[in-house]
């Protein structure tokens, strides 16, 4: 059995073509709600018959979820990671900086998210969301310290969701935004740290 470029072919495209639903579905639900959109609507879009649609996904939920899991894996490969290291100053750091990061990269999905709370809410994923936020705020909580030192460690978190969902409306670059939260949020674990 040899590997020939035909016989790869079609596995790439299958690939770019769920990719391609995923895209497309995600500016639709954008543009008219998740709950305005069909199926039907997301395979004109993309010039492709429901059958084709189907072969990939068999409902709305489906691929709002498969983007949820694709979106969310650095999420999950981060928290890994954080698991087994030390509770130092530099870890946090570090996973604040690949937080932002992972979210800046899914940001079509988190501004779904956030514009969409009450469907969230009743798909599977919303669960998720909320069992991995609170596991990052124990990888980055002081397990002593003041009362305020803890909120100050939080709220880190909370600081990077704040410049993905409610400063995207402010003039300038997303990506100087995203800095900037960073920074507030860095800040405030060193502070943290340095009470120690």
């Amino acid at each position: 059995m040899s590997s020939s470029s035909s016989g790869s072919a079609p596995q790439a495209k299958r690939g770019n073509t769920r990719q391609r639903i995923q895209d497309v579905a995600l500016e639709l639900f954008a543009e008219q709600g998740y709950e305005k959109t069909s199926l039907r609507e997301i395979a004109e879009r993309l010039d492709v018959t429901k059958a084709a649609l189907y072969y990939h996904f068999k409902t709305k939920e489906d691929i709002i979820i498969s983007v949820f899991e694709d979106s969310t894996r650095p999420i999950d490969e981060l928290i890994e990671w954080a698991q087994g290291q030390p509770r130092t100053l530099e870890t946090k750091r570090e996973v604040l900086r690949r937080y932002s990061e992972a979210m800046a990269s899914g940001a079509q999905l988190y501004r779904f998210m956030q514009e969409n709370q009450a469907t969230m809410r009743e798909l599977s994923i919303g669960e998720t969301v909320k069992k991995r936020l609170f596991t990052l705020v124990e990888l980055l909580r002081t397990e002593e310290g003041p009362l305020a030192d803890q909120v100050r460690c939080v709220s880190a978190l909370f600081t990077l969701h704040a410049g993905m969902m409610f400063l995207q409306h402010v003039e300038g670059d997303p990506e100087e935004t995203r800095q900037a939260a960073l920074e507030v949020a860095t800040d405030l674990i060193t502070r943290a740290h340095q009470a120690q």
